[in-house]
């Protein structure tokens, strides 16, 4: 009998393909193996009606996952980095993560209409208060709406008028062939990213190590050094949907450059730190942007988010 392994996702689009992608990856490097998809679906995608902020964030995409991971329903769980709590659910370990696509977002609006050229009180629709902050921060003139759903059902919404644009992952719409819906690249220094937008991670139970031998080879240095910058960032400031919270690592042959951002929800007041140097002290330079952050008052806008949630 072939060996097999089973990998838990989400339903959407978005996660079938990520899941797919995981399981080619999977089938070319190991002959014979078997390897079975468990779709399911989670309490994130079923509560639409609601921004993400006040219902427990982005955690609510992995709990389902998770829990069949640890009742051995499924072998590994394939899921955005983004998506991944700093803290991981005990008995779980994430240390694989695949080649990181575009960690860019992406302004999508009818007539590819840029950021600046959008017209006075244009309606732009986002699910997050990390996009909404630097949106605000460039155009404070937009209204700027909360917008649920799979990235097929924001685009519908936004063909339909309900929106004169949209804020959506280049990565999203590259993977699933909508690449020529991007308007704009939002790109550093001006705009920053998600922490490890762009990444997939794969999740499998601790000391598991017959799984660990089956997804190892399909690791990629760069972007998991990127994702631990990027996290560690956000881990120290205790980062969440609640908190428009920006991280994004470079790799520069034997040196490295990681910028962060906390601002309030309006736009109105933003901090940043950058900082760059060896490759070696990567963790050093992440503790440093969180550091420089903390001390030009991050910690003052968490707290003032999380006494108004």
């Amino acid at each position: 009998m072939n060996e097999l392994i089973r990998i838990a996702t989400r339903k959407s689009a978005l996660a079938m393909w990520q899941a797919r992608h995981v399981r080619q990856l999977l089938c070319d490097t190991h002959a014979g193996l078997e390897v079975e998809l468990v779709p399911i679906v989670t309490r994130g995608d079923r509560i639409l009606d609601k921004p993400l902020a006040l219902i427990g964030g982005k955690g609510l995409f992995l709990k389902e996952l998770e829990r069949a991971l640890l009742a051995g329903e499924a072998d590994i769980a394939v899921h955005s980095m983004k998506d991944v709590p700093a803290e991981m659910e005990h008995g779980l370990e994430l240390e694989v993560v695949l080649e990181r696509a575009s960690p860019f977002d992406a302004l999508v609006s009818r007539d590819h209409i840029q950021l600046t050229d959008l017209p006075v009180g244009a309606r732009v629709g986002t699910s997050s208060l990390r996009r909404k902050c630097q949106l605000l921060a460039a155009r404070p003139d937009l209204s700027v709406t909360d917008l649920r759903g799979n990235v097929d059902t924001r685009l519908k919404k936004l063909d339909e008028g309900q929106y004169d644009a949209i804020i959506l992952a280049c990565a999203g719409l590259e993977r699933l062939g909508w690449g020529d819906r991007i308007s704009q690249r939002l790109q550093p220094p001006d705009w920053l990213p998600a922490a490890t937008q762009g990444i997939i991670g794969i999740q499998n139970r601790a000391g598991d190590q017959r799984v660990r031998a089956l997804i190892d080879p399909l690791t990629h240095q760069v972007s998991l050094l990127q994702s631990s910058m990027e996290r560690t960032v956000a881990r120290l400031l205790e980062g969440s949907c609640q908190v428009p919270l920006a991280a994004f690592a470079e790799v520069f042959a034997d040196e490295v450059k990681i910028s962060g951002l906390v601002g309030s929800p309006d736009g109105t007041r933003i901090v940043r730190a950058s900082h760059e140097g060896p490759i070696g002290d990567a963790s050093k330079w992440a503790e440093s942007v969180a550091a420089d952050l903390l001390a030009q008052g991050a910690d003052e806008i968490i707290r003032q988010l999380e006494s108004s949630s």
